[in-house]
């Protein structure tokens, strides 16, 4: 059994880890503790105080005690708005505390991309202008290209954690374009996990959405690879292990 560990702030969209669990299909437990978010606001003072070490900290000691063997902080807007720099530090912060391999959402994005070989993205964001533009330049900043980016506007999570499969898709559809490589949805208060299929069907590309680069980064950190192609191209990377 591996145990994987996550923060997460507040409460949007974390049902969609028990359903990554039962898609992965493996031995493999997926494990949250909610951070406390204070303000509920996609708002750049806002975001900084949700992602600061004492909130982050305070969830870590039920991680250790769970057996997590590897600890993501599953907030994108919670950590690349403290830029490139900072989010390491933020990182880097949270390795100390846990005692263990640590990473956030938004360097997710960046590895899991890479790990895909695309570099021309597409962002398809709920946040306002000013902070997708941010995650932009985080993108920039890891080698990746956001040649669209388009802001949604949504001021809080708990909206964005209401939107169904129709809103999803529309926000994926409305950045696709021919000359894309892979769609960024990323906000970890969406529900993407159930959509996956259908996203890449739809467009006929990879996406890559919050909580799917989450888990995975959890693996990589975690050194395991799973074959689930129901959690989209990220997960058909490497062949099945086959067993005999």
């Amino acid at each position: 059994m591996t145990a994987l560990g996550f923060l997460y702030p507040g409460h949007s969209a974390e049902d969609d880890y028990p359903r990554i669990e039962q898609l992965l299909g493996s031995d493999i437990r997926l494990d949250l503790v909610h951070t406390d978010i204070g303000e509920d606001a996609h708002r750049v003072d806002a975001l900084l105080e949700m992602g600061s070490p004492e909130r982050l900290t305070a969830g870590v000691e039920a991680l250790r005690m769970s057996g997590a063997e590897a600890v993501v902080w599953a907030c994108t807007s919670g950590s690349f708005v403290y830029g490139w720099e900072g989010a390491h530090d933020q990182v880097r912060g949270l390795a100390r505390a846990a005692g263990l391999p640590t990473s956030s959402t938004s360097f997710a994005f960046v590895y899991a991309a890479k790990e895909l070989g695309v570099r021309r993205v597409a962002v398809g964001a709920t946040y306002p202008d000013d902070v997708a533009a941010l995650f932009a330049d985080f993108l920039r900043a890891g080698g990746v290209e956001p040649a669209v980016v388009r802001a949604s506007g949504i001021i809080t999570a708990a909206e964005v954690g209401t939107w169904g499969r129709d809103e999803v898709l529309a926000l994926a559809r409305s950045v696709d374009g021919p000359d894309i490589e892979a769609v960024l949805l990323p906000d970890t208060a969406l529900h993407t996990a159930g959509h996956l299929a259908d996203l890449e069907k739809e467009l006929g590309k990879p996406v890559l959405t919050a909580n799917q680069v989450t888990v995975w980064e959890a693996l990589r950190l975690a050194d395991r690879r799973v074959n689930a192609p129901a959690l989209g191209a990220l997960f058909t990377r490497e062949p099945l292990v086959q067993v005999g």
